[in-house]
């Protein structure tokens, strides 16, 4: 009787989002994973537990609108591929009108559980203070932008490539019995009812002009966080600015921003619109805690509880949680990594998650989710290619290995999915089902669920084959 081949098992560096779901796309097609994670041995400055896939910022995976909405393409495509992440925020989802958001200790219990009970998954608790071992064969580095010190130093060796690296920030946790609601309302924006949500899912702090323009003031105004020497050139990524930078952009862009009064009715005095409004978010399934959208900040401790309880609704707030700033570093992945993730100096290893230039909870996954994939090929002597770049997940894959162009004036930076990472559908005819030609938002309404329904149906194909 001929003798079964052993498969080797796939090394996986860190248990955050992007590795816990390499780990399960590897198991969930028979090979076994050694996940090695450094917590709770070594905390980083950002995490608070030694849970997998602990949520360090928002407990928001964004929009879940599949037919309008890039972030919920994603969401999709994750869902058709077996996602744990995906599949254990949808287990764990709090009202958040139309966004899928998460209680963040039971979410990061379930993605525990479910890796720390199977059988395929050997657990490491210990730093890993190099790179893994080439012996090892095939690994997958997913250490997150809070990479400890001396693994990053041997990636840059190795790399021979500079350091990226962007600052990152958290925003405020509130408990809700201690908003003031004859001045604050229930209400999500549009009354949108979202994943387990009945249309007021969000907590509404209205501001008038003069108050949104003290609150201006107070923020430009307030002491921030100082940066060590080897941090101050360091960027921030914009689609996460702390609130007193953005205030510093003009008096208007909090107001169109994080802040903006749109399709929000204060039901203490309907005839009467906002000048600007705060929201807040559900952050837990008790509904005893709220975070503050878009609230992120580097204000120091000593100001923000000051600054925050000047807000209608919040003169009496108690925080769970301050906000705060972290610097998070990345790789050059265009330079450094071949369409199969791997670094080209070395195809044992891939990468995946924040450390290879992808922004956001959901896109991290979705590149562990890749990663994990290709890797468990591998294992079998085979090689998965990349999802088509017309989905969500082949967008992300193409941009950071091939698809940013850079020059002198251009630096890789952080993306988000968007739309924009799409090639565009030529000859499509922008009509309704009447015949009417459609301009304006009903045209891009249109585009993006055309360019939504390619996705999903061209992620379909190529999950049959792999």
């Amino acid at each position: 009787m001929k003798k079964q081949k052993t498969i080797e098992p796939v090394h996986i560096i860190g248990a955050g989002m992007a590795g816990s779901e390499a780990a399960w796309q590897c198991v969930r097609k028979g090979v076994p994973v050694v996940l090695h994670e450094m917590r709770p041995k070594r905390m980083t400055e950002a995490h608070k537990s030694d849970g997998f896939a602990e949520l360090v910022c928002s407990n928001s995976f964004r929009s879940d609108d599949k037919d309008g909405n890039a972030v919920g393409v994603l969401h999709e495509e994750m869902r058709k591929a077996d996602s744990i992440i995906i599949g254990m925020a949808d287990i764990n989802k709090l009202p958040a009108g139309g966004a899928l958001a998460v209680d963040r200790e039971n979410f990061s219990k379930s993605v525990s559980l479910a890796l720390k009970n199977h059988p395929l998954v050997e657990i490491n608790y210990s730093e890993l203070r190099s790179l893994p071992d080439k012996k090892w064969k095939n690994s997958i580095i997913a250490t997150g932008p809070l990479t400890a010190p001396n693994l990053a130093n041997e990636i840059l060796n190795e790399t021979g490539e500079d350091s990226l690296a962007f600052f990152d920030a958290i925003a405020p946790i509130i408990y809700k019995d201690s908003i003031d609601f004859s001045k604050a309302w229930m209400q999500s924006r549009y009354d949108k009812k979202g994943p387990g949500g009945d249309g007021a899912d969000y907590i509404n702090c209205p501001l008038d002009k003069n108050q949104y323009k003290q609150f201006i003031h107070d923020l430009i105004k307030s002491d921030k966080t100082e940066f060590k020497d080897f941090e101050i050139n360091t960027p921030y990524f914009e689609s996460c600015l702390p609130i007193e930078v953005m205030a510093t952009r003009g008096e208007e862009t909090l107001r169109w921003g994080p802040m903006k009064p749109v399709g929000l009715t204060n039901k203490h005095n309907p005839t009467v619109k906002a000048h600007a409004i705060i929201q807040l978010r559900q952050d837990n399934a008790l509904g005893t805690l709220y975070n503050m959208v878009g609230f992120q900040t580097k204000i120091k401790y000593a100001e923000q509880a000051g600054i925050f309880r000047k807000i209608p609704g919040l003169e009496n707030a108690v925080f769970a949680r301050l906000g705060g700033i972290h610097r998070n570093t990345f790789i050059n992945s265009p330079k450094l990594l071949n369409s199969q993730l791997q670094l080209k100096s070395r195809p044992d290893l891939r990468f995946a998650g924040q450390i290879m230039g992808v922004e956001g909870y959901v896109e991290s996954a979705a590149l562990g989710l890749i990663a994990g994939r290709m890797a468990a090929a591998n294992a079998f002597g085979n090689i998965c290619t990349p999802p088509p770049k017309t989905t969500a997940m082949g967008s992300l894959v193409e941009h950071i290995t091939g698809g940013f162009l850079s020059n002198n004036k251009n630096k890789f930076q952080p993306m988000n999915v968007n739309f924009g990472l799409f090639p565009p559908i030529n000859g499509i005819v922008y009509k309704d089902e009447t015949g009417k030609s459609l301009r304006g938002k009903d045209k891009t309404k249109f585009r993006k669920k055309k360019l939504s329904e390619r996705a999903l149906n061209d992620i379909d194909k190529w999950l049959s084959l792999y």
